[in-house]
């Protein structure tokens, strides 16, 4: 039987090879954000073991995702205090934290149900998969490159573990899993969760990582991230990105509604990130 390849390490990144003239602005207060987004994998993990409690295949996996979650905070921190010397992720952790926090004492899933949970995982690693495979195309630097490459394979890797995940659960409940209720809820959970971008995590996360210094104005942060985030996409990794929310949201992935999804999915990434793709052609 083949082994698997040993996950990457902080140690295996060629920090050596950091060239400060091929980072820019826009890509710095991204990856800023992202840090301490992924900085907060524990919070996470430790609400998902709260509410998989009597699960324990569930929660070892869990707790191996969570780490390898916080793992990319610091990849992705410590480039940007490389970049930016004026930039401590720890600070901007605290700040962080201090504006968001998700209800790590939930011992029921804030979607009602478990299987709802998975499917608004899946729905979260469709979005991290596709930005880190844009953020990945789009680099110049060199590390932040090898960086983006290992995070975009750790989040499809994720996005599989949920989405079996939530098999078994749906395999558990049997016909009722399959009822068209439970297909038209699980849908409506996907495209709920989709929609969350614009809640208050990137929002704070971009604020303390950028503009600390200024009062927090949830709107403006939240399009200044999404903006620079959605001129890095291009077609093919939202064909991808709809592919994977078409499987987690119950649609056949190769369907007529699957595509028109997606066409809709790339019209607001395509729309939202115009200026600044705009402004660095």
């Amino acid at each position: 039987m083949t082994q698997p390849l040993p996950h990457w390490t902080l140690e295996s990144i060629p920090w050596d090879r950091f060239d400060r003239s091929k980072v820019t602005p826009d890509m710095l207060r991204l990856v800023k954000a992202a840090a301490l987004v992924e900085r907060n994998g524990a919070d996470y993990g430790q609400y998902l073991t709260n509410v998989f409690a009597d699960d324990a295949a569930f929660c070892e996996a869990a707790a191996k995702w969570a780490k390898e979650e916080e793992q990319h905070g610091l990849a992705l921190g410590r480039w940007a205090e490389m970049a930016d010397p004026d930039f401590k992720l720890d600070d901007g952790f605290v700040r962080f934290t201090s504006m968001y926090r998700i209800p790590v004492d939930a011992t029921e899933s804030v979607r009602g149900s478990r299987t709802a949970e998975l499917c608004a995982r899946c729905v979260v690693e469709t979005g991290t998969s596709s930005l880190y495979s844009a953020l990945r195309d789009a680099a110049e630097e060199p590390v932040l490159k090898a960086i983006c490459k290992n995070i975009a394979a750790d989040e499809f890797k994720h996005y599989r573990l949920f989405y079996v995940h939530m098999e078994r659960m749906m395999a558990a409940e049997g016909a009722a899993a399959s009822s068209m209720r439970a297909r038209i809820k699980r849908f409506v959970t996907a495209v709920a969760r989709f929609r969350e971008v614009d809640d208050d995590e990137i929002a704070s996360a971009y604020h303390a990582a950028n503009t600390a210094a200024e009062p927090y104005d949830r709107a403006r942060a939240n399009t200044a991230y999404v903006a620079r985030a959605c001129s890095l996409y291009r077609e093919h990794h939202v064909r991808r990105a709809g592919h994977m929310f078409a499987q987690a949201a119950g649609l056949s992935p190769d369907g007529w509604l699957a595509r028109l999804v997606t066409k809709i999915i790339w019209a607001l990434i395509e729309r939202r990130g115009r200026p600044y793709r705009t402004q660095a052609a």
